[in-house]
């Protein structure tokens, strides 16, 4: 393969990632496209997911964190972020076309076939399904049900100003799962967990989205980043202080304590300085405080943690 052949970074990668550093060349497109080489998209999955299971851990002492379940939801967590992200390349490849943070990307640029990456897409479904079928029916059912919502979700920017509210009933799916691979069912706490977790997403995926405002506005995509305008500060503070008060209902609804409540502060702290100092005209500002949930979710399930062992 000759140099102006080989696969080139993605724009919207960091540069000399581990993809790009120890992939294989025939690989590295295909990586890209299942984004692991921006690992922060499958922590942000995998992390409600250990809030369920903190949850039902609170609730249940005596059963304990459920850490062989944490494992398998991982690796369900970056099979099916990649597969949502090869399918979300798919459908949108001629608009990441115009956009120029995504033009880089495996399907536009030409590094992989739109009849290769379904392939490819088929292939992490299978894996994640192997994953799935490991916990109860109820949960098998709920997960497989989820996958209306990931499939739907790339047409939302076509049709409404509200894509990432789509975007949370999908990416949020994991509290319901870590809850029922507990229990075989649902209950409030995990309810509370889901609504508070898709606020979170809403505001976490406006402020990306911020990056795109001037392409997307050209080529007629909606966002709430464009509807809320120069309110979205603001606006990403309500879902934000929404998500933490629905949070702490469902951990309180679930037994805990003051542990969690003093705990779970770091995380209130971490969105309160997302929004403080966010500047969607510097670069990079935008995606460093978008990249700062996933200690989010460390704090989260951190501050559950402490309160299910004391």
């Amino acid at each position: 393969m000759s140099d102006a052949n080989q696969p080139q970074s993605v724009a919207d990668a960091q540069s000399g990632n581990w993809v790009d550093r120890y992939f294989p060349d025939w690989l590295k497109p295909y990586a890209r496209l299942a984004r692991w080489d921006r690992p922060i998209g499958f922590w942000l999955l995998f992390w409600p997911c250990t809030w369920g299971l903190g949850l039902a851990a609170i609730a249940k002492p005596e059963r304990g964190f459920d850490f062989p379940a944490a494992i398998m939801m991982l690796i369900g967590a970056v099979l099916m972020r990649g597969a949502g992200c090869t399918f979300n390349d798919i459908v949108d490849r001629d608009i990441d076309m115009q956009v120029a943070r995504t033009r880089s990307r495996p399907i536009p640029s030409g590094a992989v076939t739109s009849r290769d990456a379904l392939a490819f897409l088929v292939a992490q479904a299978l894996l994640a399904s192997v994953v799935l079928f490991q916990f109860n029916r109820f949960t098998v059912l709920a997960g497989v049900a989820s996958l209306v919502l990931v499939a739907i979700y790339p047409f939302m920017k076509r049709i409404t100003w509200w894509p990432q509210l789509f975007l949370g009933l999908a990416f949020s799916y994991g509290a319901l799962v870590g809850w029922s691979s507990q229990s075989a069912g649902l209950a409030m706490p995990a309810l509370l967990a889901y609504f508070g977790t898709i606020l979170w997403v809403i505001g976490y995926d406006t402020i990306y989205a911020l990056q795109d405002v001037e392409d997307d506005a050209l080529i007629g995509v909606k966002s709430t980043a464009l509807l809320f305008g120069s309110k979205a500060r603001l606006i990403v503070s309500g879902f934000y202080a929404a998500a933490y008060v629905l949070w702490l209902a469902a951990a309180t609804l679930a037994g805990a304590g003051i542990v969690f409540a003093v705990f779970s502060l770091v995380a209130a702290g971490l969105l309160a300085w997302q929004v403080q100092t966010l500047d969607a005209e510097v670069e990079g500002n935008a995606l460093a405080r978008f990249k700062s949930n996933h200690y989010v979710g460390i704090a989260l399930v951190l501050a559950m943690l402490a309160d299910w062992v004391w």
